[in-house]
């Protein structure tokens, strides 16, 4: 037994007061390797929040193999398993028939188990660590729970009809809680268009109260101002980009590393110092990874730097160009996403820029909007936060038979957890 395995028994005191049975997986699984002669078959993958996926839902996520003939078949009701990360809880039941990865193990139930209590039960933060201590090391970082493994992991099991009635119970509560969570993660995105609509309106000059007004011969910046000035890119700044891969970062680096995400990791070196505006040239951060920066820093091949401000202030085109990129590169590229910027079109971008006192009356305006949008947003965020922890702890409660499952629902006591994590938020 693991030391984890020692955790999951005392979780588990209450079932073994109500004779549930500590069983290995073997006795109500068994893998599955059924391989694609063709590879036509519809392609499936896994997500950590949302379990089996088909590919038009898995968008970037979805494989690009040459060709798919070797994966492994999924009947519905199968449960996949993602060996690399069931550790992270990646399960899922799939609804669907197709093929998946040929990394992932595929599992079949045998005997009288309810599906939905095991899939319940194998993507709780408890069985993630134990599966963790099971996974076998393939080197550095890299972990892999094989189906030996998997099948050799006791479980705690209570009648079937129990069974059943704990994964009623959960369809019935998380979709209540999800509803919660889609409702606040829908207010969020409103909030931030919000936000860009405002930023929009007042870089383009609709706020500006001047006599008269000069076309801009752009659809997407209407007449502006006729004391501000349309001005090419390449009259504003310098651009240039980075000359590192992502694989030099150094976790103890003295100087941040910017790579085509958010995430800004530590290097070594430096090969600028001064202010500028970053952006990400290719990849999933096209138009979504954007930064002001100063002081020292180092930048990825595929990274652009625009500096050396010119008749407008790094703060200013930083918002300017977050505000109006997507809209130009799509116009520029007649497609509805992009993954790949060029200079050529960099060059050309079109900005409006005002005289430098009215750019900073328009900077106070902005950072006040994206001031109150963001302390608004990072209270449904925390928010969000709160109802998918109380969402993970009544799950593992439920299979764990800490809960009488029915006596909560009759006491409306999800209910009233839900209206204390609401309580708690700031007004």
């Amino acid at each position: 037994m693991t030391l984890t395995g020692f955790s999951i028994n005392r979780f588990y005191a209450s079932a073994q007061e109500n004779s549930w049975r500590r069983i290995p997986a073997k006795v109500f699984l068994r893998e599955v390797d059924q391989r694609s002669d063709s590879g036509v078959e519809e392609l499936l993958g896994l997500s950590g929040s949302k379990g089996v996926l088909r590919r038009s839902e898995m968008g970037q996520r979805a494989s690009t193999a040459s060709s798919y003939v070797g994966y492994r078949r999924v009947e519905v009701g199968q449960l996949i398993s993602n060996k690399m990360q069931a550790w992270n809880g990646m399960f899922g039941i799939s609804a669907h028939q197709g093929i998946t990865s040929p990394d992932y193990a595929v599992y079949e139930f045998i005997g009288d188990t309810e599906s939905r209590f095991v899939e319940y039960t194998v993507r709780t933060k408890l069985y993630s660590a134990e599966f963790h201590c099971r996974s076998k090391s393939m080197g550095t970082g890299f972990l892999r729970l094989n189906p030996a493994e998997f099948l050799s992991t006791p479980f705690w099991f209570p009648e079937l009809d129990t069974q059943k009635a704990i994964a009623d119970f959960l369809d019935r509560e998380t979709v209540r809680i999800d509803r919660l969570i889609e409702k606040k993660l829908a207010l969020v995105s409103l909030l931030w268009e919000r936000q860009e609509a405002s930023a929009r309106s007042l870089l383009s000059g609709e706020k500006c109260f001047a006599q008269q007004r000069v076309s801009t011969l752009a659809p997407w910046l209407q007449a502006i101002p006729n004391h501000w000035e349309v001005m090419p890119l390449r009259r504003l700044v310098r651009i240039s980009t980075g000359g590192r891969d992502t694989q030099d970062r150094t976790d103890d680096g003295t100087y941040p590393f910017y790579v085509r995400s958010m995430t800004v990791e530590r290097i070594g070196t430096y090969s600028y110092n001064e202010e500028a505006v970053l952006t990400s040239g290719d990849g999933a951060g096209v138009g979504k990874v954007f930064h002001h920066v100063y002081d020292k820093f180092e930048l990825h091949q595929r990274m652009y730097a625009f500096t050396r401000f010119k008749d407008i202030s790094g703060r200013y085109f930083y918002h300017f160009l977050k505000t109006f990129f997507r809209l130009q590169m799509t116009q520029w590229s007649a497609k509805s996403t992009v993954d790949s910027v060029r200079m050529p079109f960099l060059k050309s971008m079109l900005f409006a820029v005002p005289p430098r006192h009215e750019q900073e009356t328009l900077l106070v305006q902005i950072d006040a909007i994206l001031d109150r949008t963001t302390r608004v947003v990072n209270d449904l965020e925390q928010s969000i936060e709160r109802l998918r922890e109380f969402r993970a702890a009544l799950i593992t409660a439920a299979v764990t038979g800490q809960i009488d499952v029915t006596a909560w629902r009759k006491q409306g006591r999800t209910e009233r957890h839900l209206d204390q994590i609401e309580k708690e938020m700031p007004a």
